[in-house]
């Protein structure tokens, strides 16, 4: 296996990352144009992360000052369960405080076990429910990390 590395998500890289979407996000995936469509804004921040040559995930963010939102994580099935997904945050959440960010929200199924102890591991706290949001009983949970700091860094008290 090669180390994994992180780069910025290029045009060319979107059929491959939509292929990872569709095998991540069987029931509702990104169509190819959402992933057109969020690379062209410029307050949207999205990495690869690349095995080799391989793409095996990507993130994206919402950046605008003194905002962000995850608009999206996903690691290839394979390549889960290797710290893939933390790399992506932690670039997410460096790249939010570099612009100057005071906080960073985002929605997980609330199925999703992994992606909660992800978030929750890097100080994301639950805020609210959307109930039936993903599915009837799959409701989406509203989290928060306020306020920013870099990744591994404590968290300054809130103003």
């Amino acid at each position: 296996m090669s180390p994994v590395g992180l780069r910025p998500m290029r045009w060319p890289d979107i059929a491959e990352v939509h292929r990872v979407e569709a095998e991540v996000f069987t029931v509702d995936p990104w169509t190819l144009e959402q992933f057109w469509s969020e690379l062209a804004h410029d307050t949207r921040h999205y990495i690869v992360a690349v095995e080799g040559e391989r793409i095996v995930g990507y993130a994206g963010a919402f950046v605008l000052p003194p905002d962000s939102d995850v608009q999206t994580i996903a690691v290839a099935e394979r390549a889960q369960g290797q710290g893939i997904g933390a790399l992506l945050l932690a670039a997410l959440l460096d790249r939010a405080v570099a612009a100057g960010c005071r906080q960073m929200l985002l929605e997980v199924r609330s199925d999703g076990g992994a992606a909660i102890a992800l978030y929750e591991r890097f100080g994301f706290e639950r805020i609210s429910m959307r109930r039936d949001y993903y599915a009837p009983g799959v409701d989406a949970l509203i989290m928060r990390k306020r306020p920013l700091s870099r990744p591994g860094t404590p968290s300054e008290s809130a103003p």
